[in-house]
């Protein structure tokens, strides 16, 4: 093992210990010291860095800008043991992924993918799939949040999930409307009759957690069936979140209630570490734009 990798190693180990998981970095520092490795140099450069990080073809800039940024937190440790290390700047690449425009669900629309995924065989799949859709349609929950949830997390008897491995490591209390909750229970009881034992709350046929590639190629082929997928229109599992916080928002502004002083509540319900990121919900639908203008012409009486 080269200095370098070995200093990698360190760093992976101090950093890890401190609480940060680090599995993006732990994947390309390697490769970025045995790049180093082969240059036959062991001093971390800008120019090095940036040529490294530049390396892939065919991606998005953000995807070279973390690369830069793994590199860029690994030399600010490596300069306190090697002086002549140099930390890469910020700003050679775009740090923004441009957001995809979501595909906004209708009612009707989550109604024909529940049913389709009530037709799927054997009885417990289909009775998974469709409570794992329509979870996901009535909370805005991430399809990797409802996927790493055990029976624990789900608490039937006061309708509160408890999402434990959210995005940055956070945990939230989701509260459920009775409804959902009833739909939950029925479904445990489903899956109790094959699997009572199993530690995961929504199960495959052998009794394990369900692996996110099996549930995308079966919503892939569900929407297909429904007539929902073409060549031009793809919804995505994470388009249920944004119709789900499009629709509360839509709810809100239709009932007069206060969008700002609610804002944070539904910030903190879908899990947004900044209020900023659920305030884009506002700009995702033609109708919330309508009624944000009404109730602004109704605000200060049509006047420019």
């Amino acid at each position: 093992m080269s200095d370098l990798m070995r200093h990698v190693t360190d760093y992976l180990t101090l950093r890890r210990a401190a609480g940060f998981k680090l599995a993006f970095e732990g994947n390309v520092l390697p490769q970025f010291a045995a790049y180093l490795d082969a240059l036959g140099t062991s001093t971390v450069t800008v120019d090095s860095a940036v040529a490294w990080a530049g390396l892939p073809h065919d991606v998005l800039p953000i995807s070279l800008s973390h690369r830069l940024g793994a590199v860029r937190g690994f030399a600010k440790y490596l300069k306190a043991i090697d002086p002549e290390t140099q930390i890469p700047p910020h700003g050679v690449w775009s740090s923004r992924a441009p957001r995809p425009a979501p595909y906004l669900w209708s009612a009707d629309e989550i109604s024909r993918l529940l049913g389709a995924a009530r037709c799927i065989r054997p009885p417990l799949l289909a009775a998974t799939y469709e409570t794992l859709f329509a979870l996901l349609a009535v909370t805005g929950m991430r399809i990797g949040e409802a996927l790493g949830l055990s029976r624990n997390d789900v608490d039937l008897t006061s309708g509160v999930v408890t999402i434990r491995e959210a995005k940055f490591g956070h945990e939230r209390l989701l509260p459920l409307h009775p409804t959902a909750t009833d739909a939950l229970i029925a479904y445990v009881a489903c899956r109790d009759e094959c699997f009572p034992k199993s530690s995961a709350f929504f199960v495959s046929t052998l009794g394990t957690a369900l692996g996110y590639h099996a549930v995308r190629s079966t919503f892939t082929r569900l929407t297909t069936e429904i007539g929902l997928r073409t060549q031009t229109r793809r919804p995505r599992m994470h388009d249920l979140r944004h119709a789900f916080a499009v629709r509360t928002l839509i709810e809100w502004h239709r009932s007069g209630t206060s969008i700002e002083a609610h804002m944070p509540v539904l910030s903190t319900y879908l899990g947004h570490v900044n209020p900023s990121g659920t305030y884009w919900y506002l700009s995702a639908a033609p109708e919330l734009m309508e009624l944000a203008a009404a109730r602004l012409e109704g605000r200060f009486g049509g006047q420019p």
